[in-house]
């Protein structure tokens, strides 16, 4: 009789309940059972505790930071005072369960956590829980964040959250607080659902905030965003009252008003900042706007043809 042939060896890689170990990990979160480090966290000192090897294993900033703790530190908390339990705990949840819970309150404060820790999945989550959740009251805050912290996907879609619903965000407490960074990317946008005597005034209003913020003058402290004013758009009426408001704080360089009464005088785009003379999505149309439309293409022809 003939042998039967040896079986080669055969091995495969098996899973369980996926769900089991975040489960597990969860009763861990906080707990001072088998714990090896804490944190003092907040302006209300509250003790976390935490596991050094579960956060050294999935945050680089944990390793470096316990990398090379000798035996004495490594009873002494970690004081961390400016960031608030809510927020540090919901980055431990991320870091036990790959999983993090999170509200209105707290989203901003753990995407600035998240990209100082350097948790690209966890500001992945924030991201998309923040452009969910947008509303007029924190548009500008959630914008904020985004450029402070380089986050082009947030940037993008709280501008166009703005865009949508300029006229009720400009009226904000946190359009008021933006800076002028923040305001320059709205103020760029075509989009706006705005007209610009009311934006101009927006402008004034947040210049006047900052101005007593930061104890420098309207006109400086404004320098950058008044740049992004659309004048051209202002009927020569409306850019008289404009002159005479602007005598009382020098908002606006006069050269920019003149650029204005330029275009008034000559009914003439200029090459220099072509944006400048677009309206804008929610721009009320004026007599002289059709001297900002440059004829089309197929007009020109038309005209080529017909002489």
């Amino acid at each position: 009789m003939s042998q039967a042939p040896a079986q080669s060896g055969v091995s495969a890689h098996l899973h369980g309940d996926a769900a089991a170990l975040p489960t597990a990990l969860r009763g861990l979160i906080n707990n001072p059972e088998l714990s090896d480090v804490s944190f003092v966290v907040g302006r209300r000192r509250q003790v976390v505790h935490a596991h050094r090897c579960i956060l050294m294993c999935r945050c680089k900033v944990f390793h470096r930071m316990f990398r090379h703790q000798t035996p004495q530190e490594v009873t002494v908390p970690f004081v961390l005072a400016d960031v608030e339990p809510e927020v540090f705990l919901a980055v431990i949840e991320f870091l036990y369960t790959n999983s993090v819970t999170l509200d209105s309150q707290i989203a901003l404060e753990v995407l600035t956590a998240a990209v100082e820790y350097g948790l690209t999945d966890l500001r992945k989550l924030c991201v998309d829980f923040i452009s969910r959740t947008l509303t007029v009251e924190m548009a500008c805050e959630a914008l904020q964040a985004a450029v402070t912290y380089g986050q082009t996907d947030l940037r993008q879609r709280c501008l166009a959250f703005i865009e949508l619903h300029t006229e009720e965000v400009v009226k904000t407490q946190s359009f008021r607080e933006i800076s002028d960074l923040g305001l320059v990317s709205i103020l760029q946008s075509s989009q706006l659902s705005i007209d610009e005597v009311a934006l101009i005034q927006a402008v004034r209003g947040w210049a006047y905030v900052s101005s007593v913020v930061l104890d420098v003058p309207v006109s400086v402290v404004a320098q950058d965003a008044v740049r992004e004013l659309r004048l051209v758009l202002l009927s020569p009426d409306e850019l008289t009252t404009l002159e005479r408001e602007n005598s009382k704080d020098d908002l606006i360089p006069e050269m920019q008003i003149a650029q204005a009464w330029k275009f008034h005088a000559l009914k003439k785009v200029s090459d220099s900042n072509p944006h400048h003379f677009h309206r804008r999505k929610g721009t009320l149309m004026r007599e002289h706007h059709h001297y900002l439309d440059p004829p089309s293409k197929s007009s020109g022809v038309s005209a080529l043809g017909s002489k």
